[in-house]
């Protein structure tokens, strides 16, 4: 059996970090599934999703889940089926949007990365780098945000930066087999 790998992909909008994302899971091999977690709530969002379709092509199975990313995880994964969940920064607001608990969702999308027996990338969004939000509800986001990328690179193997199309790895542990330098 394959060594399993956990990666989180982050970056601000437009980063490249979704196009990266995809290219890892495709260079893994296998029947890739690309987990949704965008709702299309205006024109320019249904723009933004029918360009990452056609991007990734037909060879991407699709599974909508804007709650109940965990459960997703565990249903969906499985060796040869390289997970691609994009993005975790719109399920956070789906969370929020939901009043959802997002601590338990949490805890239950950490549970999936440590048992789903395949491979799985994450892509995020690194809202942290800017001002300060004016208001209660952004600052609420953003902090929400903070924490779940913050406990989701701790379990994962490797994490990757992605800033003008250009990727920086923040953590890399070697897996079986690989040479660590």
């Amino acid at each position: 059996m394959a060594a399993q790998r956990r990666v989180l992909v982050m970056g601000g909008q437009r980063s490249g970090k979704s196009r990266y994302a995809e290219e890892l899971v495709t260079a893994r091999g296998g029947s890739p599934v690309y987990v949704a977690t965008g709702i299309a709530g205006d024109g320019e969002m249904t723009e933004r999703i029918a360009a990452h379709q056609a991007r990734r092509g037909p060879a991407w199975r699709t599974v909508e889940e804007t709650i109940a990313l965990g459960e997703a995880i565990a249903r969906e994964s499985g060796e040869g089926f390289p997970i691609l969940v994009d993005c975790l920064t719109l399920w956070v607001a789906n969370l929020l949007a939901a009043d959802a608990d997002v601590g338990a969702a949490l805890d239950r999308l950490c549970e999936a990365l440590a048992e789903a027996p395949g491979d799985i990338t994450l892509v995020s969004g690194e809202v942290g780098l800017g001002v300060i939000p004016d208001n209660a509800l952004a600052r609420r986001y953003a902090d929400a945000l903070g924490l779940v990328n913050q406990r989701v690179a701790a379990v994962v193997d490797r994490v990757v930066l992605v800033a003008a199309g250009l990727p920086l790895v923040l953590k890399s542990e070697p897996m079986l087999g690989e040479v660590s330098i």
